[in-house]
């Protein structure tokens, strides 16, 4: 993907299973398509508890990663953290997060398009609900805390997966789709969105 055109790149995004039950399918789908990203493979199914604890230890270092994390949290917040080894806060996290996403069925997708990843991440907001900026998928149709969630000892509710960097996306696309279920097409607004000059607006 090095010598493509921006335009080729692709992020993978779920909308989890409290975005499915709270029926903002269209409305997360189409804040992403407002943008001008291409839809490219969609499917729903109800994933196994083994695949989503495949799908966030595709890094090995992703449990560890986590727990650091989630003590740094508590710490900026002046509260002790329940363990102070990061491995196994992380596996707490995980252990949560298997628990929330095969609870029920999710829609997974890969979006296509210039800078797909900062640009999906941004309009996603940011992981805590609470702390995510109005105009945000999470920060306006979400208000859980990670206060809330540690009390509840359950994965915070936050509507939405989205891969952190192009590498990520291409191994979770890897995991969750099979190359013929992602679709190659041109879509009308890449003319306008890419092309470099707009001379075929007038036909002239």
């Amino acid at each position: 993907m090095k010598n493509q055109h921006f335009k080729y790149e692709r992020s993978f995004v779920i909308i989890k299973p409290d975005g499915i039950q709270r029926s903002l399918i269209g409305e997360i789908i189409g804040r992403y398509e407002r943008l001008g990203l291409k839809l490219i493979a969609l499917k729903m199914t109800i994933p196994t508890r083994e695949m989503v604890a495949s799908h966030y230890t595709i890094d090995p270092e992703w449990t560890r990663k986590a727990g650091e994390k989630s003590i740094k949290n508590y710490e900026s917040k002046g509260q002790v953290p329940p363990e102070k080894d990061p491995v196994k806060v992380g596996e707490k996290v995980l252990g949560r997060l298997v628990k929330y996403l095969a609870s029920g069925p999710v829609v997974m997708m890969v979006l296509e398009g210039a800078h797909v990843i900062p640009i999906v991440r941004k309009l996603t907001g940011g992981t805590e609900p609470l702390s995510s900026d109005v105009g945000t998928i999470r920060g306006d149709y979400v208000m859980d805390s990670y206060m809330m969630s540690d009390g509840d000892d359950r994965s915070i509710r936050n509507l939405v997966h989205a891969s952190g960097s192009l590498e990520e996306a291409e191994q979770e696309i890897n995991l969750w789709f099979k190359p013929e279920e992602i679709l190659q097409y041109r879509h009308i607004q890449e003319a306008i969105l890419y092309d470099a000059d707009l001379d075929h607006i007038l036909g002239v």
